[in-house]
């Protein structure tokens, strides 16, 4: 939901859609948000070369004594 992220206050949002309770605005908006960050986060991982068949790379930890 663009208009939310350029500061449009979400109870506005929601007149403007016609929406009834502003759970449901703030349901779509969530969702919306959630396939902006998958789309990031694919755009990042081909940028770092990764492909969508390999497996994520495992996190490397060290233990610090």
């Amino acid at each position: 939901m663009a208009s939310a992220r350029q500061g449009v206050e979400l109870v506005v949002v929601k007149e403007l859609l016609g929406h009834t309770h502003i759970g449901v605005t703030t349901t779509v908006y969530a969702h919306v948000r959630l396939r902006l960050q998958r789309q990031a986060i694919d755009t990042l991982g081909h940028a770092l070369g990764q492909t969508d068949d390999e497996p994520d790379a495992p996190s490397a930890v060290a233990a610090v004594r």
